[in-house]
């Protein structure tokens, strides 16, 4: 069993990560600002469920904060870190970029320095599928041109692959890097389509819907994801460098207005939409090759759409049962 540093525990993935990294035995620390880009108690929510575990540890710290990271790394030495902590939202960045810069850039340098002086055997880092930005070539490809971001949000993640890179050749530090496509299921992000158009529908609310509904995302189910960071855990990147990018999709583009009715149907009710031009900063589809890490790990996400929007939306009744708010 490894001792595995998790930044970001408090959020959408660092939760799950941590869950299933405490269930498999390991030695779990993790971190969070617990920020409210979003709900907070959706937040402490979280936490309190990974409570019950005796192997994890949590402390609240900020990503930016040089000291706290060097002191962090230090004290816990972890062997393993899974870096999941950043400012996250495509539109939020168009207005809030420094919130960007000090999370995702200078955050970055202080987990890969921590890395290098703490001698930690394996980084993965979260990217995005945003780094795609404008490419019109379906699906995409880890082989593909990325040097065109069409966000700040997209930027930092590309530049974080990039340092990465420069770690990984200067110090010989492992990383791998996960492009990660529209991730959703239970205890996921308010911000995100599917939790915000389950809320406004739930409420009967109109739903926002870009491009007068002609898009395409490539819809992950979170327990996939998790799936697919545990199964690299262990398998550092040979190199040299020892560096190494992967997809995790569901290798599969859904059209907008099918996951609107997919929630029509779990929740029992008509959502109300209200249709808009393309944003800036979004792009029309996303899909992901993800044929480098099912020949690498074996492993391919599968969870349809629609399996995964009726856990979604048993998981949202479940939560606001109890009273608690759901962001």
């Amino acid at each position: 069993m490894a001792k595995i540093l998790v930044t970001g525990a408090a959020g959408f993935i660092g939760f799950h990560t941590v869950r299933r990294l405490c269930m498999g035995g390991h030695e779990v620390f993790g971190f969070d600002n617990l920020n409210d880009y979003y709900d907070v108690s959706l937040k402490e929510a979280r936490l309190a469920e990974l409570a019950p575990f005796a192997n994890f540890t949590f402390e609240k710290a900020d990503l930016a904060d040089r000291a706290a990271m060097e002191d962090l790394f230090a004290r816990w030495k972890p062997d393993i870190v899974v870096h999941l902590a950043a400012q996250a939202g495509v539109r939020y960045s168009i207005d809030h970029p420094h919130a960007y810069v000090d999370s995702n850039l200078q955050g970055f340098v202080n987990v890969l320095e921590g890395c290098r002086h703490t001698a930690v055997k394996h980084l993965i880092f979260a990217s995005s599928s945003s780094v795609y930005g404008a490419n019109t070539k379906l699906p995409f490809s880890v082989s593909d041109n990325v040097d065109h971001p069409i966000s700040l949000y997209a930027a930092t993640k590309k530049a974080n692959e990039l340092m990465a890179h420069s770690y990984a050749h200067l110090y010989a530090l492992p990383c791998t890097g996960l492009r990660f496509f529209t991730v959703y299921g239970p205890w996921g992000r308010p911000d995100m389509a599917v939790y915000g158009f389950a809320k406004a529908i739930m409420e009967g609310r109109p739903i926002e819907i870009y491009n007068h509904g002609d898009m395409q995302r490539d819809f992950t189910y979170i327990d996939d994801v998790i799936t697919g960071i545990e199964n690299l855990l262990e398998r550092m990147p040979a190199g040299p460098p020892p560096y190494q990018l992967y997809n995790i999709g569901n290798n599969r583009p859904e059209k907008l207005m099918d996951l609107i009715a997919l929630l029509e149907k779990e929740t029992g009710r008509e959502a109300i939409k209200t249709l808009l031009p393309m944003q800036p900063g979004d792009v029309h589809a996303t899909y992901a090759d993800t044929a480098d890490l099912e020949r690498d790990t074996g492993f391919k996400p599968s969870t349809t759409l629609a399996e995964g929007i009726k856990k979604f939306i048993v998981w949202y009744n479940e939560y606001n049962a109890t009273g608690e708010k759901a962001g």
